[in-house]
């Protein structure tokens, strides 16, 4: 279990659960034509905020091996799916022009959508030249997510799709990706199970 922080900023309630540093181990078993790819790895994800309507997200992997080789990391921003308004910042560096939208529990309440959550935006950014776009949801400690655009420099790995799943069960983050690259179709890639470190 963990303290609800009454002073963030009202949109981040459904996902606050999220918030904290997070490790665990994870497996890799993607089908690449004939051939599986196999291995386990670490893995570290921080959740944190700023103030801001959104979270800050992070994530740093490691081969499970004698030198614990680096294997991959991620960054990006988890928020709630909502039109923007004149009371938000930006674009860019400009303030936002009057009050700031949904900063009660009641006025977010009014963008959970027919199914009882709230639909939500998460962009990541890979260091390989990948800019992922996901859509989804989270209702209660259960997160979906689809991308609806992904993007690639011309020196980054083939990669088309995925879709994602996040839960919270018994304490533990529990997550599962799969993915459509290296001219694959959509498919398993990955999971793992984190737990809370601080």
């Amino acid at each position: 279990m963990f303290d609800l922080d009454t002073s963030l900023p009202a949109e981040l309630g459904p996902l606050s659960w999220l918030l904290g540093v997070w490790e665990g181990t994870g497996v890799v078993h993607y089908k690449v034509g004939d051939e599986t790819v196999n291995h386990e790895f670490g893995q570290r994800v921080s959740f944190s905020q700023d103030g801001l309507p959104y979270l800050n997200y992070n994530s740093y992997t490691w081969l499970l091996d004698e030198a614990q080789t680096p294997l991959v990391t991620e960054s990006g921003y988890w928020r709630l799916s909502r039109p923007s308004s004149p009371g938000d910042p930006g674009p860019a560096m400009l303030p936002g022009e009057g009050t700031r939208p949904f900063t009660t529990a009641e006025s977010v309440e009014t963008l959970r959508n027919d199914v009882g959550g709230f639909d939500i935006e998460v962009s990541l950014v890979h260091p390989g030249g990948v800019h992922e776009l996901y859509l989804g949801r989270v209702k209660g400690p259960r997160i979906d997510l689809a991308t609806d655009a992904v993007m690639r420099s011309a020196t980054a790995k083939e990669y088309a799709a995925a879709t994602r799943i996040y839960g919270l069960v018994e304490g533990h983050l529990l997550w599962a990706w799969d993915v459509a690259a290296l001219g694959q179709d959509l498919r398993t890639h990955s999971s793992g199970r984190l737990a809370r470190v601080d």
